[in-house]
């Protein structure tokens, strides 16, 4: 057979260090043979030396309308609270379109040299911003399908039923193009209300459900139960995910263990955010200052599907990032003090595999027939990989490449 791109010589995310190397074979923009010492024409070869070769990363959940907005929000003179939110929404009456489109694809840009493939925005709409953001984020499906496959969750940051105005604009960008609904019940003065209204969105235009939930220094008042039990009432299992989840990490182990047991039962995901939880986290105390970062590992091993995002970047959610998932990751396993290699490679999953479970990406991994979507990176297995962070060096979305960056070159004297 012939093909379009072949990698030589690479590992894949299930072998180890010690294992031999195969190739990969690419054609018509699907995986078309895997197999040491493929033969055959290719228009490309890559020479893979004994890398790892992995399917795209795959981050279920960013903001690419608000990101790269730190400039322009006013400076925080107090450690507590952060007033984020209050500071992003001071700014986004300024939003246009075209700064959305901008600023987010500066984003997309690095988030595509950092090998993701497959990623859900949120994007929030309020009579403040309007559809701009959610309108400016669905530009960019289009605009980089050459590199990336998006989809944008609608979402209500500064509360649903409290915000006059924000469910009908919902329910148009629901009409126009978001293919999930979130929400944010933090910040409405009715949170149960409004869970219960984005199920009755999700329900109406047969869509999923990503909500930021459950932030906070206690376990009080945990909002993802409810969520638990409206997933069941709905048969709405595996189409559910809660991110942040905070609350959960101020939990005896007992408890927490309860929790994730009845997430795993109704199908309801969760997802981390570990640079903004970190951040914005414990700032009720000046010392024993907690992590506020949910062990994930604890969670999929009760069953729970789970991944890790990038969220926020450059804006007071979170002022730093760059879009590099393996980033992420390692620092969730430092936080969580998880570092076997077992536990590192359920980890590494939480940015590939799991993270395609929890998007319901069926067709993801390298299997024959898939779309080839593939990252190399200067490692030699998934676990060295997340434990150096190391760099991509190709990407190819649906066999053609995407990404190029040369390995690192000492010049010695």
């Amino acid at each position: 057979m012939d093909f379009d791109v072949v990698l030589r010589n690479v590992r894949l995310a299930d072998s180890g260090p010690d294992q031999p190397t195969t190739d990969v074979g690419v054609k018509d923009g699907r995986i078309a043979a895997i197999a040491s010492g493929l033969g055959g024409n290719a228009r490309e070869e890559v020479k893979g030396g004994g890398r790892l070769v992995c399917s795209g990363f795959v981050d279920t959940h960013i903001h690419l309308d608000k990101s790269c907005i730190l400039e322009r929000c006013e400076c925080t003179t107090t450690r507590n609270p952060h007033r984020a939110m209050e500071r992003v929404s001071a700014v986004k009456p300024t939003f246009t379109v075209e700064d959305v489109i901008e600023r987010a694809s500066g984003t997309i840009e690095k988030c595509i040299g950092h090998g993701t493939t497959r990623m859900r925005t949120h994007a929030e709409v309020d009579p403040k911003v309007g559809l701009r953001g959610f309108e400016g984020a669905k530009a960019l499906i289009e605009k980089y399908r050459w590199a990336i496959d998006l989809e944008i969750c609608v979402m209500p940051q500064e509360g649903l039923t409290n915000n006059p105005g924000t469910d009908e604009l919902m329910v148009a960008a629901l009409k126009n193009g978001a293919t999930v609904v979130g929400a944010a019940p933090n910040y409405d003065s009715d949170r149960a209300a409004q869970i219960h209204r984005i199920f009755e969105m999700a329900r109406e235009f047969n869509v999923d459900i990503d909500m930021h939930l459950d932030s906070g220094a206690s376990a009080e008042e945990l909002d993802t139960l409810l969520v638990c039990d409206l997933t069941e009432k709905y048969k709405w299992g595996g189409r559910v995910a809660v991110g942040h989840v905070g609350k959960l990490s101020t939990m005896p182990q007992k408890d927490l263990d309860k929790v994730a047991k009845r997430m795993a039962d109704a199908g309801v995901a969760a997802t981390v955010l570990t640079a903004t939880d970190l951040y914005l986290g414990g700032r009720h105390t000046d010392h024993n200052v907690p992590r506020n970062v949910v062990d994930l590992n604890r969670l999929t091993e009760l069953g729970v599907t789970c991944s890790v995002g990038s969220n926020n970047i450059l804006n007071p959610f979170t002022p730093f990032g760059d879009g590099q998932l393996l980033r992420q990751i390692n620092m969730q396993a430092i936080v969580t003090a998880r570092g076997n290699d077992d536990e590192v490679k359920a980890l590494w999953d939480m940015t590939t595999s799991a993270a395609a479970r929890l998007m319901r990406q069926d067709d993801y991994g390298i299997a024959v027939g898939n779309p080839a979507d593939l990252v190399m990176l200067d490692a030699s297995d998934a676990v060295t990989a997340l434990r150096t962070v190391a760099p991509v060096l190709a990407a190819f979305k649906r066999g053609r490449r995407t990404v190029t960056r040369e390995p690192v070159r000492l010049h010695r004297p």
